[in-house]
């Protein structure tokens, strides 16, 4: 009997701990805010954009300018620091819509080669453009919008 009622007496210990456990962990959950600054910026039209775009980014782009975006120098360019993205943005966005072929120059170096168009929508433009501009060293926080991408038309050659 006094087995039984150690046992008993362990078990309300146990289920008594447990309780008062959840009690503080549901107390300090509760207790916790975001500051305001934190809310917005993960509620941003940006930072949506550039999460759905890492996604389009590690699906599509990876494989060429790798995860670092340093790309294969003399054959696929640099995202990473690119001059291109900074300096000739309609011509990113285009590159990003339709692929593009021929010479170009990024960051000094010389690069001819093929970017098949990867059949995205112009959302999904829009947001791979913005995950590679805000990823790596770049910091371009000018946002790539649906209608800027959608204005862009392909060059007639």
């Amino acid at each position: 009997m006094k087995k039984l009622l150690f046992v008993f007496g362990l078990a309300a210990a146990m289920v008594a701990c447990k309780s008062d456990k959840k009690d503080k962990d549901a107390e300090e959950e509760e207790s916790y805010v975001i500051p305001s600054s934190e809310k917005s910026s993960e509620n941003s039209p940006l930072t949506a954009s550039i999460d759905r775009g890492k996604k389009i980014y590690n699906d599509l782009c990876v494989t060429c300018h790798l995860p670092t975006g340093k790309g294969i120098p003399g054959t696929y360019p640099p995202l990473d620091g690119s001059n291109w993205l900074t300096e000739k943005r309609e011509e990113s966005i285009r590159g990003v819509k339709y692929g593009m072929q021929g010479p170009i120059e990024v960051n000094g170096e010389k690069y001819d080669n093929i970017m098949t168009p990867m059949g995205l929508s112009d959302q999904e433009v829009a947001d791979a453009m913005n995950y590679v501009m805000n990823s790596w060293s770049n910091d371009i926080k000018d946002m790539v919008t649906v209608e800027e991408v959608a204005a862009v038309q392909e060059k007639e050659e």
